[in-house]
């Protein structure tokens, strides 16, 4: 339905309701999101193991899940978008 419109009525200015709207920019942006979140993880598996001797093995030690799991933390911390309300 058509609302009456007001002066100085905006999409940004009229209330919203309680569930948002996703666009599909808002799911290209979260999958964007999650695959460079685990791409961090897997980067610092990679390395972690890539420097290691034979003699040490081939195997991946908790202390280096728990840094990309950090890493990967820190990623998807740092990705988050922005707020996009009006006040």
């Amino acid at each position: 339905m058509l609302q009456a419109t007001r002066t100085g009525d905006t999409p940004a200015n009229r209330p919203r309701s309680g569930r948002a709207a996703h666009t599909v920019r808002d799911v290209k942006d979260r999958g964007f999101r999650t695959f460079v979140t685990v791409l961090a993880g897997l980067a610092v598996i990679y390395f972690g193991t890539a420097g290691r001797s034979p003699e040490e093995g081939r195997g991946i030690s908790g202390g280096l899940v728990v840094l990309a799991l950090l890493a990967a933390l820190l990623v998807w911390h740092l990705t988050r978008p922005g707020d996009k309300t009006v006040k």
